[in-house]
């Protein structure tokens, strides 16, 4: 599969699933803008790419960085975006009485306003595009609940409402939108999630993955292949979904 020619634009790109994705885009030959709201973060996944990356310091939170970081990128690709990947976002973990409300406040402002702001900012350059897709990271709790992760929970939910719509007022505009909801993924993210709630990181590892019917967290690798799947022209009649990538857990009670 070649992308070869094609400009990528990775929100929340620093580490993790975005880094990846980042990495796997530019090995299949596109040149991929690298978005983090650590700059120095995303100016090291930048480098161990090489010239076919930049990195930019973005705060997806206010919608002046999302303008800035569309214009850098048609800047650096020398045309529109073809391919916007909304992933930055902020995990929730507590008991929901306890919370403080501004940390309540900053989970919306980058997970719900973050993902509309740069979306909105991703399309202006899409529409422009005749290979146009925006592609949105999503959780398995967007589909389900679970006790603790409360204003998480809400705010993935909420993607969900947004690809629908956007993928019906952007289909005759020729730009497909869509989601990926992954599960327990094996990165950094998870792991502080992890010592935040249940202290001893390993042994929740384990207990994860012994209620996974695949037996096995999801990795970053798995992210990426989705990522250019929902990119690639094997998707193209794939708009208003979102693909679940969680080992079976979503499936039911084991």
């Amino acid at each position: 599969m070649s992308f070869a020619g094609w400009g990528v634009v990775i929100t929340g790109a620093g580490r993790g699933m975005g880094a990846e994705a980042a990495r796997r885009f530019a090995k299949e030959g596109a040149r991929v803008v690298v978005s983090d709201l650590d700059a120095q973060a995303a100016a090291g996944v930048a480098n161990s790419i090489g010239a076919a990356a930049c990195a930019v310091r973005c705060d997806v939170a206010s919608p002046a960085d999302c303008t800035a970081l569309v214009e850098q990128a048609e800047r650096f690709f020398g045309a529109p975006v073809d391919v916007f990947m909304a992933n930055a976002g902020l995990s929730f973990a507590g008991d929901f009485l306890q919370a403080d409300p501004e940390q309540l406040r900053r989970v919306v402002d980058v997970n719900v306003s973050g993902s509309i702001f740069s979306a909105q900012a991703g399309l202006r350059s899409l529409v422009r595009s005749p290979r146009a897709s925006l592609i949105f990271t999503s959780s398995i709790s967007g589909v389900t609940g679970r006790g603790q992760r409360s204003v998480y929970n809400a705010s993935k939910h909420a993607l969900g409402g947004l690809v629908k719509a956007l993928a019906l007022e952007f289909g005759p505009r020729g730009v497909r939108v869509n989601a990926i909801a992954p599960g327990p993924t094996n990165t950094e993210f998870l792991r502080d999630h992890l010592a935040k709630v249940e202290g001893d990181v390993d042994a929740a590892v384990n207990r994860l993955v012994q209620g996974l019917p695949l037996g096995r967290l999801i990795e970053p690798e798995d992210f990426a292949d989705a990522a250019v799947y929902l990119a690639s022209p094997l998707a193209r009649s794939v708009t208003g979904h979102t693909l679940l990538l969680d080992c079976g857990s979503t499936a039911g009670r084991m």
